[in-house]
């Protein structure tokens, strides 16, 4: 599974994270999440389906900017990829109704967008290690600018259950002047969250659960199935299992996240959608994660498989 670079390498990239972003949220029963046959009361299917369509601009120009760095034309510090994820945020509320539907997928994958312009553009074949190690150049080359950006995506989205964090809070008015002040940069700024949020720590620690642990599971058990929604759902699952879902436990507390996790891991040992028993137990745990305040939701859990599916689209993956 592997494609040559495309000719016009800044729609292709970004092509292949809207198809991410859509069959990600097109997966079904993803346990405590909208997909195609589920939704809750104020967030519809619709509404990332819309988001969707708002990313490809911004993925595009993501794309140039890494073709950019690799002719050397700009440095990495000057990529921009704090303003790259306020406007996209902001362009996905201008296309649908709901505010925040994807924050954590568009902070995911805008790296990895201007990582696979940097790696297609010597018109070969998609390393993905290339790709992993341009996103980490990327990512550490953040400046006290992109934390700003990222702040004001943040404030823009309205995203619930971040929490108060302990240092340079988001919802803090003084947060900003303090970055700037003391050239906290958005690397920073997301080793602060590391701890507590899977997405920040994913950033910070190179994408381990994206690559080490969703990509290979991904491969082998499309092997297996050849079924993009049974692989998706699966995958997403697998994650849950192993990685209790934090923005579950941000607003609902660390022992329910381990809790749910137990529970996607049981689902995933009953033969999840590949089993009667295993349908039963999805379906039950789908009901259970639905509850009224969202507390329960894996938002987190939704986000790293979109960028699960990123990378192997990149890297040539076709349903």
């Amino acid at each position: 599974m592997n494609s040559a670079a495309p000719t016009k390498i800044p729609k292709y990239v970004s092509s292949c994270l809207q198809l991410a972003v859509l069959l990600e949220v097109s997966a079904y029963p993803k346990p405590g999440n909208v997909h195609r046959t589920s939704n809750f009361k104020e967030t519809r299917y619709e509404h990332f389906l819309a988001s969707s369509v708002a990313l490809a601009p911004h993925f595009e120009y993501a794309a140039k900017r890494g073709i950019l760095v690799a002719h050397g034309k700009i440095s990495p510090d000057k990529i921009g990829i704090g303003k790259i994820i306020r406007d996209a945020t902001m362009s996905t509320g201008r296309w649908q109704r709901d505010g925040n539907t994807i924050l954590g997928t568009t902070i995911l994958l805008s790296p990895l967008a201007v990582a696979a312009g940097m790696t297609f553009d010597k018109k070969e074949k998609l390393s993905l290690p290339k790709l992993r190690q341009n996103a980490k150049l990327i990512v550490e080359s953040t400046t006290p600018v992109d934390a700003v950006g990222v702040y004001d995506a943040i404030l823009v989205s309205k995203s619930g259950g971040l929490g108060k964090a302990p240092k340079l809070d988001v919802m803090d008015p003084t947060s900003r002047r303090k970055i700037l002040e003391d050239q906290e940069t958005l690397l920073d700024v997301f080793d602060i969250a590391s701890g507590y949020d899977s997405i920040a720590s994913e950033w910070v620690n190179n994408y381990p659960i994206t690559f080490d642990l969703g990509h290979p599971y991904f491969i082998e058990h499309l092997k297996e199935t050849n079924d993009i929604n049974v692989v998706t759902v699966h995958t997403f699952l697998k994650i849950l299992s192993e990685v209790p879902d934090t923005l579950i436990a941000r607003k609902a507390g660390l022992a329910k996240a381990r809790e749910v996790s137990i529970q996607a891991k049981q689902t995933l040992e009953a033969g999840g959608l590949t089993t009667p028993s295993g349908k039963r137990h999805l379906l039950k745990l789908d009901r259970k994660l639905r509850d009224s305040a969202h507390k329960l939701n894996p938002g987190t859990t939704a986000d790293i498989t979109s960028a699960v599916l990123a990378i192997n689209i990149l890297y040539g993956y076709r349903p």
